[in-house]
């Protein structure tokens, strides 16, 4: 089962979509009302999986409870062909990095067969060099009000992002 077909040119925020978990079950984007996100595309054989992956715990860990921060993370395989694993495998290197974040299906990120949600990521905040994501670890910052409110390359990491997430908390 895909994703739901939403129009992602005249979505009004991220509470619009519906994606399934990595486990194929459909989730509405509803459910993260009232919540900071990070929206991530992840791979787990890039360079900067170890990096990200070990920071996107930490903060998860530290600000889930006291902050209601909430990261989504969609794996991809787009890229250099770095999320090669099926959702066994996925799930299996998830749970060896102890993440406790909502993780998602599989999904292409750029093209005419791109995510919904991504395509409407990419709508609101565009690239430097283009709307489309260039590589692994692009992450959207998602305000309360379900507004992409700032998109961050793979050289930034995940805890650099924390003056930016106090701003939205």
């Amino acid at each position: 089962m895909s994703e739901e077909p939403v129009n992602y040119k005249n979505a009004k925020s991220i509470y619009e979509f519906t994606v399934n978990d990595i486990n194929g079950e459909p989730v509405s984007l509803e459910k993260y009302r009232g919540h900071v996100c990070i929206i991530v595309n992840v791979a787990s054989e890039c360079g900067f999986t170890k990096n990200h992956y070990e920071e996107l715990v930490e903060i998860y860990d530290k600000y889930s409870e006291s902050k209601g921060l909430r990261i989504l993370a969609f794996p991809c395989n787009q890229f250099a062909g770095q999320e090669p694993g099926d959702k066994a495998e996925i799930i299996n290197f998830i749970k060896s990095k102890n993440v406790n974040f909502d993780v998602f299906e599989k999904v292409n990120v750029n093209g005419s067969d791109g995510s919904p949600l991504w395509k409407y990521l990419k709508l609101k905040q565009g690239g430097v060099l283009g709307d489309f994501i260039k590589w692994n670890f692009t992450k959207f910052i998602i305000d309360k009000d379900g507004q992409p409110v700032e998109r961050h390359g793979p050289n930034t990491s995940p805890k650099e992002l924390l003056e930016s997430l106090e701003k939205y908390w």
